[in-house]
């Protein structure tokens, strides 16, 4: 049975991150883009971030809205299952896309509180992946209200509503 990545030493998470970049430096042989590759480990996950040494090519890998991207993502998480015969929550990044898309999704998720707080009345986001949900999720949690998911995929969205009892 896999373990859990709670679970996971540091040494198997760097292991995940070594194997990921040696998959992803294949991929970028064959299309022939230049990158350096970036390994470390944040929030018991190991993450692959592929740097922009010209700027021009790598935005190939983001694509449109982040499709490509989370299709490397995918497809990277299948090799390191591949090798270690472990499930991982491996997260792939080109040129900084998740830690601008992290800023726009915090930024909606407190437009969100804001108008939950002026009319009381619950709101509903657009749909959008598990990834972009937590984000949502975690910052709607800091702020003191609640939200939940519902809907199917991928047609499924956030709501965010006031915690029972509370009169801001």
């Amino acid at each position: 049975m896999a373990q859990d990545d709670d679970e996971k030493t540091m040494d198997q998470l760097n292991d995940e991150a070594d194997i990921a970049a040696d998959y992803l430096e294949g991929l970028l042989d064959i299309v022939d883009y230049e990158g350096d590759i970036e390994l470390g480990v944040r929030n018991n996950r190991p993450m692959v971030q592929i740097v922009a040494d010209d700027d021009s090519d790598i935005k190939h890998l983001i694509g449109r809205h982040g499709e490509v991207v989370d299709a490397l993502q995918q497809l990277t998480r299948l090799a390191v299952q591949q090798k270690t015969g472990e499930r991982s929550h491996l997260i792939v990044d080109v040129d900084g896309f998740l830690k601008r898309k992290r800023q726009h999704l915090r930024d909606v998720a407190l437009d969100a509180v804001d108008e939950v707080r002026e009319t009381g009345e619950p709101v509903n986001l657009k749909p959008m992946n598990s990834f972009e949900r937590k984000v949502i999720h975690d910052v709607v949690r800091e702020e003191g209200l609640k939200s939940r998911s519902y809907g199917e995929e991928p047609h499924r969205y956030v709501t965010v509503y006031m915690k029972a009892g509370n009169d801001e």
